[in-house]
């Protein structure tokens, strides 16, 4: 077999030499058909991994002009989030997202990179290359006015990525309200997008509680307004102490800057994922074998 062709092909696909030497023999030299084969051996790869638990990775946050898009990526070991082909597939469906449309996953599966390679293909490929599950998780995208302004945080290497807009022109006000919300992980912008079930049911915890504490039910009523205001605080940003300041909220810190918060939104890596527990005994046993 021509050594030039093996390497075309290895440059063309970035599979192994002997990959590729043996996907030209299995297709008389035909470099169509042998990227062909390549391709549904590396789906093949990838199926078999498919039933892995993927839960480490990374999250990564791309601004362009009055576009954001937030993306999380995972894959099966730290090691792996670490490679440099790793973080390229990352800006690559960065890029490819925000110059995009998609609203739910299948649509941003099915966008082309500039290379004419679907994000789903591309993720397949990933799998069979780097010899790991890799998932695209999830992905927003936030879009501004001229008149608003994103703010973005990424915390451990993109372990935490925070994005936030806010009316006003002050990426600075909006880059601080971005690491609060990484350092603290408040679930609602204002108390009145909190769904009135949570205040039910927390109000129904409070209450119990006060009574296990020996407090008559009128009493334990009257408490509940008063405590449910701390709960107010621990999942509202906007009512929290802020990180950099602890003097102020972060309402009064967006109050005092002239801004207002419009939107955010937080990935933790492998929040709600679980976690692969290794048993080293069972697995050394198994090599044994």
């Amino acid at each position: 077999m021509d050594a030039s062709l093996i390497k075309k092909l290895k440059d063309m696909t970035n599979a192994g030499l002997m990959d590729c030497k043996k996907a030209l023999e299995e297709n008389n030299g035909d470099i169509d058909e042998a990227i062909k084969w390549l391709r549904e051996k590396g789906i093949s790869k990838a199926a078999k991994k498919q039933d892995r638990i993927a839960a480490e990775g990374l999250s990564n946050i791309l601004v362009e002009g009055n576009k954001a898009v937030i993306v999380e990526v995972n894959c099966e070991t730290d090691f792996v989030a670490k490679n440099e082909k790793f973080s390229a597939f990352i800006d690559r469906l960065c890029k490819t997202l925000i110059n995009g449309d998609a609203k739910t996953m299948e649509e941003a599966e099915a966008l082309k990179e500039e290379d004419g390679t679907t994000i789903k293909d591309d993720v397949i490929n990933m799998t069979a290359t780097i010899g790991e599950k890799i998932s695209f998780r999830r992905f927003n995208v936030l879009t501004k006015t001229d008149d608003q302004s994103f703010g973005r945080y990424i915390h451990m290497g993109g372990k935490i990525s925070s994005l936030t807009l806010i009316n006003g022109n002050s990426e600075e006000v909006a880059a601080d309200v971005a690491m609060h919300l990484a350092a603290m992980n408040p679930k609602y912008v204002s108390r009145d997008v909190v769904p009135a079930s949570d205040i039910e049911e927390e109000s129904k915890i409070i209450k119990e509680q006060a009574m296990n504490e020996g407090k008559p039910e009128e009493i334990a009523e009257k408490m509940v307004a008063g405590r449910i205001n701390k709960f107010y605080k621990d999942i509202v940003i906007t009512e929290q102490e802020f990180v950099k300041n602890p003097d102020v909220t972060v309402g009064a810190y967006l109050k005092n800057n002239n801004c207002e918060l419009v939107d955010m939104i937080r990935y933790e890596v492998g929040e709600g994922i679980e976690k692969r527990k290794d048993d080293f005994v069972s697995e050394v046993m198994e090599q044994m074998k």
